[in-house]
């Protein structure tokens, strides 16, 4: 899943940035609300978090434009602020969820988690190819009975293939979904987790289209889909 964080303390975003990336999160980070709000109507994120007084817009404004334009991205916001009109603002603008600084990083990654769970609720709960079973919410992946366990990253570019199953998925756009935008390491990085995926799910599940990307397609009853991969 991929998160955004809004925040002008850059020592604090980059602490949250690496903790949730080491969650599994491809995680983008901007330092204030014009960067946020360009960034949140450019990029399909799952959550954002967003601090309020920021530089250029605040969190209020964000949120509010975002409400206002039908975005419906779970929003937690961060603050200073700890009055009760304060937070009654940010909810009423159209957050979510409301932390108040200092805060545990725990208790944020727990309210994280319970806003992409309620999220999880009212979107189609499983993708599915043929019998290839892809669960976003649970991240889990069956392919028939036999369950198959993935790394974040693995996970995380088998969803953007799932998402748009049948369809050619160019490398960039892989990239898109499961790094975040400031990676600039060899795109080539993704033939590697399609290689590891081909191993757990099947040589045939993850075609290459040369010189345009890769579809995914129904596994079948494939011998290389072994349950032993299932221990990876």
């Amino acid at each position: 899943m991929r998160l955004l964080i809004v925040e002008d303390e850059r020592r604090l975003a980059t602490s949250l940035a690496r903790g949730l990336a080491a969650e599994g999160f491809a995680v983008d980070v901007v330092h204030d609300g014009v960067e946020g709000l360009h960034r949140a109507t450019e990029t399909d994120y799952d959550l954002i978090v967003l601090d309020i007084m920021l530089p250029g817009l605040n969190g209020y404004r964000v949120c509010a434009a975002l409400r206002a334009a039908g975005d419906e991205t779970p929003i937690l916001m961060l603050t200073a602020k700890d009055g009760e009109y304060d937070e009654a603002e940010g909810l009423d603008t159209g957050a979510d969820d409301y932390l108040t600084k200092p805060f545990s990083y725990v208790v944020l990654l727990a309210r994280v988690r319970a806003l992409l769970r309620r999220r999880g609720r009212t979107a189609a709960p499983v993708l599915r190819v043929g019998a290839l079973a892809v669960d976003p919410a649970a991240r889990r992946v069956h392919v028939g009975d036999t369950e198959v366990t993935l790394t974040t990253k693995e996970f995380a570019v088998l969803e953007v293939l799932a998402q748009r199953a049948g369809e050619v998925v160019a490398k960039s756009e892989i990239l898109d979904h499961a790094w975040d935008f400031a990676y600039d390491g060899d795109p080539n990085i993704v033939e590697v987790y399609v290689s590891a995926l081909r191993r757990k799910l099947g040589a045939r599940t993850i075609q290459t289209v040369r010189g345009a990307g890769y579809r995914l397609a129904d596994p079948g009853p494939d011998p290389d889909t072994a349950g032993g991969s299932a221990r990876a």
